[in-house]
């Protein structure tokens, strides 16, 4: 329906339905992920957008209260911010941080442990030049950094604090699973992806802004043939300028499965990922990470039988995953997340698993006879 009706979603003038289904959208997904409500909320395409979005709002933010003009005076004597980020982030805040103009040598990267969780004794002291960056489910093990201790830290000492929870933030809406990301609440800005576990079409991503003053002050737009009365329209918060309605969709998968309905999807995928680690260390595989939401880490401990086992597993049509480097060790990943998948479906996957591993090494013992 979004792509037939065609329309832009730039502000209330260009399309009445879909800046209002856009901002009830915006106040749903505040509701389920219980996070502050007087937050923007924008429709971005992914999350690499809306951490260039939230991002530029922080550099705003902290600059502003240094007194420093950037609209005026730009970076070239800007005074310099560093940015404190976990060993595994994810690719796409560093894409959004040199997108930004932020450098290597701006960026603290902190150890992590075992599960990817940031290491808070190697935390540096915390400022008000600094940018946090925190993550809300890691894109291999499904762990959060420790929100309810380093997010006040940071806030005491000026610091604003981003958090990169693409699907871990859907946990917010699990009331088994919320615990995983407590004292989230309590950061500046957010960006989850809708097009992971709401299951809308791509591309959907969300910017998620507390101080959204700072994130308009970066992103307004004037001309006379777009002038509108209303200061917090998509034109004058989000880098897009003509733009897909892809709110319609958010509106419509919350409208469908409700606030319930959300949480059995979630709880019933981390259900899922429980039962793929079990099956998966019956057929001889070490599961690498704790099993805290939807994500599998696990290896055989024949690399070369695991290649090839995933190569055959990929060609058969009945599942698909990938491979992965976990603390080291190569290794497959397997992420839970659609509203289709089955009970049924797990087990097919794992017994396609079973019998590539039984072809490939009867295909590696004919090898050996002859």
């Amino acid at each position: 329906m979004t792509s037939a009706w065609d329309q832009i979603a730039l502000m209330e003038s260009s399309s009445p339905v879909a800046d209002q289904l856009e901002k009830t959208a915006g106040l749903w997904v505040l509701e389920l992920l219980n996070l502050p409500p007087e937050a923007f909320v924008g429709f971005v395409t992914g999350t690499t957008m809306a951490h260039v979005s939230a991002l530029a709002a922080a550099r705003q933010y902290l600059y502003q209260k240094k007194g420093y003009d950037l609209a005026e005076h730009g970076l070239q004597n800007a005074p310099q911010l560093k940015v404190v980020l976990s060993e595994e982030v994810h690719i796409s805040v560093l894409k959004a941080l040199r997108l930004l103009g932020f450098g290597r040598s701006q960026l603290n990267i902190v150890p992590c442990d075992s599960q990817g969780q940031i290491i808070e004794s190697a935390v540096p002291e915390f400022s008000d030049n600094t940018i946090l960056v925190l993550q809300a489910g890691n894109v291999n093990s499904g762990s959060s950094d420790n929100f309810h201790t380093l997010i006040p830290q940071a806030k005491r000492a000026g610091s604003w604090v981003h958090v990169d929870g693409a699907f871990g933030l859907w946990a917010r809406a699990s009331s088994a699973q919320s615990a995983l990301v407590k004292g989230v609440e309590e950061a500046d800005s957010w960006a989850v992806d809708a097009h992971k576990w709401l299951n809308t079409p791509y591309d959907c991503g969300i910017c998620i802004v507390r101080h959204k003053h700072a994130l308009r002050e970066v992103m307004t737009t004037s001309a006379a043939y777009v002038e509108t009365q209303d200061m917090w329209q998509a034109k004058d918060m989000l880098p897009e300028f003509a733009r897909r309605a892809r709110a319609v969709e958010v509106w419509a998968a919350i409208s469908e499965l409700g606030v319930q309905g959300i949480q059995v999807l979630i709880e019933r995928c981390c259900l899922y990922a429980k039962m793929l680690a079990e099956g998966l260390e019956l057929l001889g595989f070490k599961v690498l990470n704790e099993i805290v939401l939807n994500q599998v880490v696990a290896c055989l401990p024949d690399i070369t039988l695991q290649r090839a086992m995933l190569q055959k597993v990929q060609q058969s049509g009945e599942c698909w995953f990938g491979q992965t480097i976990w603390q080291g060790q190569e290794a497959i990943r397997l992420s839970v997340s659609s509203w289709a998948t089955t009970e049924d479906d797990i087990q097919r996957s794992l017994k396609a698993i079973a019998d590539a591993i039984d072809k490939v090494k009867y295909a590696d013992g004919m090898v050996r006879q002859s």
